[in-house]
């Protein structure tokens, strides 16, 4: 089911309570997203939603979840999993907005925290658990997280699990719970993993296709690609970011190693820097991301642990330093800028290594990008459409060209080539 439209929340038949929830953040109007998951999970149906980013998924998935929870009894009754820390975190403090005016108990178990804290916090058996795989199987093992009771499980960012290598975690934490339960999946891609994982788990689930995401969400972001060398990239990227002077700026490379170099390289160039990759402790990286927030850093080095999940206003440029080598990757991280309305820049730099790349992300957004010298000259315009497939010739003949005589086209043709024939 393929789904194009919002509606309004009123239209949903969701309690007075949740809709001053709703009100109170000012929203009247849903996203397709949200139109096509509240209804059939109001249902009680499995649901799988494939949904780029940026898109309102979280709100989607809380409001409908909060709503059908019954307050007078207390034990954990709703599991959200979300593959980083980051993204458990935000989506927590989604549920924290939402769960005064429901009279709801939000409890987020994430690791960089530490354990006793949490066991501390389980005692009071919160309605709504959201935590990272790790973190929410260790508990279980100890016995201090009881998901016997949970009616409703959510797996955001699915593809991202299956990437991360939680996927066996996720099926042994849905395991965990009832088998009369509804399990939710919202995922950017779909990919065979992951139907395996709902067909065992899941009971005649709806499959959402919501195509607003990755046109519609990238319309306020103008996309440039610059061609260079790899050599000519960081001080492109260092006369970029003197000349341009953004307010909050997102560079992204592909690797940790490359991100903890090239932000050595910016900070010995004078450049305000904040740093984020997966080897970072958890408080460390919070620190880097309140910082940023709070513009005391305006620059922002990372892997793609940023790209998904974090939402911070004001974020004007991102600078692909390396080209993604996923093409849904490309999608999460320029969907940092340009976000509730506003307008956005990214630029990417991309070798002629790069180029299959490219192109692969050309036909993912079905668009042609501009294309860019290194001396800022227009290479290619920008188009609606992307660019044509390049073709490749196959040679028709075997890896070893030898025939027998017989077989050789050109002495069978003329007409003494039956004359060779053995009589």
């Amino acid at each position: 089911m393929e789904v194009t439209q919002g509606a309004p929340f009123e239209s949903f038949g969701l309690s007075e309570a949740t809709m001053r929830a709703i009100r109170n953040k000012h929203y009247t109007v849903s996203t397709p997203v949200q139109a096509g998951c509240i209804p059939p999970m109001l249902a009680g149906k499995d649901v799988i939603a494939k949904a780029p980013t940026g898109t309102g998924k979280t709100f989607a998935f809380l409001l409908p979840s909060l709503q059908q929870i019954k307050t007078d009894i207390h034990a954990e009754q709703v599991l959200v999993m979300a593959p980083t820390r980051e993204l458990a975190r935000q989506i927590a403090d989604v549920a924290d907005t939402l769960a005064p005016e429901l009279g709801i108990d939000v409890l987020s178990l994430i690791g960089g925290k530490t354990i006793e804290n949490q066991l501390q916090k389980l005692h009071r058996h919160p309605h709504v658990i959201i935590g990272t795989p790790g973190r929410l199987l260790d508990h279980c093992r100890r016995h201090s997280l009881d998901l016997s009771g949970v009616r409703r499980v959510i797996v955001d960012e699915a593809d991202q699990m299956l990437q991360a290598g939680f996927l066996e975690d996720v099926d042994t934490l849905i395991g965990l719970t009832p088998k009369r339960r509804q399990l939710l999946f919202f995922s950017a891609t779909v990919p065979d993993k992951i139907k395996g994982l709902a067909k065992k788990h899941m009971q005649s689930p709806l499959v959402l296709n919501i195509l607003e995401g990755q046109t519609i969400a990238l319309e306020n972001i103008e996309q440039r690609i610059y061609m260079m060398t790899e050599e000519q990239k960081l001080p492109k990227l260092c006369q970029m970011l003197t000349d341009m002077n953004p307010y909050l700026a997102i560079v992204f490379c592909n690797t940790k190693e490359r991100t903890s170099l090239l932000a050595g390289k910016l900070i010995a160039k004078g450049f305000n820097i904040g740093e984020l990759h997966g080897d970072m402790s958890q408080g460390r990286r919070n620190q880097v991301l309140r910082d940023f927030a709070k513009a005391k850093t305006q620059i922002l080095v990372a892997t793609d642990i940023a790209a998904r999940g974090i939402d911070i206003e004001g974020i004007t440029h991102v600078f692909n330093f390396d080209v993604p080598h996923d093409v849904d990757y490309y999608i999460h991280r320029i969907g940092r800028t340009g976000r509730a309305g506003s307008e956005g820049l990214s630029i990417m730099f991309a070798t002629a290594a790069d180029e299959n790349w490219v192109r692969r992300i050309e036909h993912n957004i079905h668009a042609t990008i501009t294309k860019y010298t290194l001396t800022g000259q227009v290479k290619v315009k920008a188009s609606s459409r992307p660019p044509k497939k390049k073709k490749t010739y196959k040679d028709k003949l075997p890896a070893s060209t030898y025939q027998t005589t017989k077989e050789k086209r050109h002495k069978q043709r003329h007409k003494g080539g039956d004359n060779r024939r053995r009589r």
